[in-house]
C-alpha cells in the first residue's frame, strides 16, 4: 500500500463538497463522453451492474481501476477500463484537495440503458 494521502468517495455524497463535486465532475465527463455503441455488444449478455473503483491522482491520471463487483462479461469489464482509460487526463484537483490528497477513490455503479449513468 502507498502512504499517498487518499480520500475515499464510495457513492455521491461526502462531507467535504470539493471532493464530492470533484467525483461528480469525474462521473459527467464519463457520461457525456461514452456511447453506449462503446458496450452495446457486451450489454446484450445477462450481466450485473458493476461497482469500479476508480483511483485518480492529484494530477488527473488515473492510479489504478478496480472492479468491487464484475459485470461477469469480460468485454463489459474491459470495455469500461479503456473508457475510464481513454478520458485521462481528468481535472487536476483543486488546490484545498490537493493540500490535503494525493489520491482520490471514486466507487460507483455503473448503469446501462439508454445512457451510461454512473451512481
Amino acid at each position: 500500500m502507498s502512504s499517498a494521502r487518499r480520500a475515499r468517495l464510495y457513492g455521491r455524497s461526502d462531507p467535504n463538497a470539493e471532493l464530492a463535486q470533484y467525483a461528480e465532475a469525474f462521473a459527467w465527463k464519463i457520461q457525456m463522453n461514452m456511447t453506449l455503441d462503446l458496450v452495446r455488444e457486451a450489454t446484450r449478455q445477462r450481466y450485473t451492474n458493476p461497482v469500479v473503483t476508480t483511483a485518480v491522482r492529484s494530477d488527473g491520471s488515473v492510479e489504478s481501476i478496480t472492479f468491487v463487483v464484475s459485470s461477469g462479461v469480460p468485454a463489459l469489464d474491459e470495455a469500461i477500463r479503456r473508457v475510464v482509460r481513454s478520458q485521462e487526463h481528468y481535472a487536476a484537483f483543486p488546490p484545498t484537495l490537493a493540500r490535503e490528497y494525493d489520491v482520490i477513490e471514486i466507487r460507483r455503479t455503473w448503469h446501462f440503458d439508454v445512457a451510461v449513468r454512473l451512481h
